[in-house]
C-alpha cells in the first residue's frame, strides 16, 4: 500500500509561523515608537533623555513642568502596548495566530519600549507600556494592576515604589484570574514583570539610599531650562 503525503498541513504550519513571526515584528516596532521623546519635541521641550533621570518616561517628561507634556506621553505609551496586543487578538483568528503569537506580541511591544530600534535602542522602563499590554490582555487585570499602583504611589509619593510592586502583584493578579489556562500569556505576564524590576535596578538602590526622587519633584533640569527657548 502506498501513502501519500498531504504537504497542506506542512504549509499551513509554515504560514501560521510566518505570520506569527509577523505579528511579533510589528509589535515591536510599534513599541520602538518613543512618545516622551515624540511628545518633548510636539510640546517644544528638550529630549527627556538628557535631563532628570535620562529616562525617556512620562515621570521623567513631568519633571520638565510640562503636565499636558507627561499626559501625552503616558497615554501614549499604554495606548501602544494595548493596541498590539488588541489588534493581535483580533485578527489572531484570521491568521491562525495561537495564544503562544499573543504572548510573543506582549512581550514584543513591550521590549520595543526598552530597546526601540528607532532610537538607538535606548528606551524607557516600560511602565506604562506594560501596563497597555496587561489591559489589552484583561480589562481586569489592567485595572487591578493600576489600581495597585495609583494606591503604592498615592500612599508613598515613588513612582519607581508603585512600578515595582506592581510587578510583582500582577502574574499574582494573572493567576487568580486564569489560573493555568492561558500559560503562554502568563509567562509573558511573568517576563514582563522581571524586566521591569530589572529597569528598575538603579531606583532599587536610590530607594534603598533615600535618594528617590519623589512624584511632582522638579529636577533641577527645568531651572536649566528643560522647555527650549
Amino acid at each position: 500500500m502506498v501513502y501519500i503525503h498531504d504537504p497542506e498541513p506542512i504549509k499551513n504550519n509554515k504560514r501560521d509561523r510566518m505570520n506569527t513571526v509577523i505579528f511579533t515584528i510589528v509589535a515591536y516596532l510599534i513599541g520602538s515608537i518613543s512618545f516622551a521623546v515624540v511628545m518633548s519635541r510636539v510640546f517644544g521641550l528638550s529630549d527627556p533623555r538628557t535631563y532628570g533621570s535620562k529616562n525617556p518616561g512620562a515621570t521623567n517628561v513631568l519633571r520638565s513642568g510640562n503636565k499636558k507634556a507627561a499626559i501625552a506621553t503616558l497615554i501614549g505609551d499604554a495606548a501602544k502596548g494595548w493596541f498590539a496586543v488588541f489588534m493581535a487578538q483580533q485578527l489572531a483568528e484570521r491568521f491562525d495566530v495561537s495564544e503562544l503569537g499573543i504572548a510573543l506580541v506582549a512581550l514584543a511591544v513591550f521590549l520595543g519600549h526598552l530597546y526601540p530600534i528607532f532610537f538607538k535602542f535606548i528606551g524607557g522602563k516600560g511602565v506604562a507600556t506594560a501596563l497597555g499590554v496587561l489591559l489589552g490582555l484583561d480589562v481586569w487585570l489592567g485595572l487591578a494592576t493600576l489600581v495597585t499602583w495609583l494606591v503604592i504611589a498615592y500612599a508613598f509619593r515613588y513612582s519607581s515604589l508603585a512600578a515595582l510592586i506592581s510587578a510583582v502583584f500582577a502574574p499574582f493578579y494573572f493567576g487568580l484570574l486564569f489560573g493555568t489556562t492561558r500559560k503562554e500569556e502568563l509567562a509573558a505576564v511573568i517576563v514582563i514583570s522581571m524586566l521591569l524590576i530589572f529597569t528598575h535596578r538603579g531606583n532599587i538602590a536610590n530607594l534603598i539610599a533615600g535618594k528617590e526622587s519623589r512624584i511632582g519633584s522638579k529636577s533641577a533640569a527645568k531651572a536649566k531650562g528643560a522647555q527650549r527657548k
